[in-house]
Parts: structure tokens; sequence; C-alpha cells
């Protein structure tokens, strides 16, 4: 019996600390990429942020217009404004399908 509870502990153990690692990666990609022009609390006061019209993330209203896969394929594929200029650059050879899923959970937890 008290195998099973020391595996047990152990195994919780590291799900948490996977969990915990896998935010300070979303956090770390966050500052690395997106904080120069969405500002470090994601409210988009930057800038570069007032140059290319970022929207403020931690705005709930805001967040509700778009979904998790919106959200995925815009940090993957980039976006262009009407006239075809970018907005925001394409991170999806810089960053795994993973740490994309991950950052846009961090992208979620900016919502006030």
């Amino acid at each position: 019996m008290k195998k099973i509870s020391l595996f047990a502990s152990l195994s919780c153990a590291l799900v948490l600390g996977a969990s915990v690692a896998r935010a300070a990666d979303a956090a770390d990609n966050w500052a690395k990429n997106c904080a120069a022009c969405h500002g470090k609390d994601g409210a988009g006061h930057t800038k570069a942020g007032r140059m290319k019209g970022v929207k403020d993330m931690t705005d709930s209203q805001y967040q509700q217009s778009f979904t998790d896969e919106q959200a995925a394929d815009r940090i993957k594929n980039g976006l262009n404004d009407a006239g075809g200029n970018s907005k925001m650059k394409a991170f999806g050879d810089t960053l795994s399908d993973s740490d994309i899923k991950d950052l846009v959970a961090y992208v979620r937890s900016l919502k006030k």
C-alpha cells in the first residue's frame, strides 16, 4: 500500500512540475516574442503596439471575439492587414505547435 501511495505522490509531483514548467515556457515565449508589441501585461501600450494597432489582450470582450484555434493560427501564420501588409509576423517556424497552444493559454490568462 505504501508503494502505491508513494507512486501516486511522485506521479502528481511530476505532473504539477510539468505544468509549472510549461507555464514558465509560455511566459518566456511571451516575453521573447510578443511583449515588444503587446506589452508585458498584454494591453498593447507600447510604441510598436500603437504603430501596429494591436488589440488589448486583457480586454475580456476582445478575447471573446476569437477562438483558441484562431489565436493559434494567427501566432503560427501571422496576420496581415487588408492591404497585405504584415501586422504580426508568423512564429510557425520559431515555435512548436505545443508552444503555440501554451501561448494561447497564456494569452487567455491575461484577461481581466
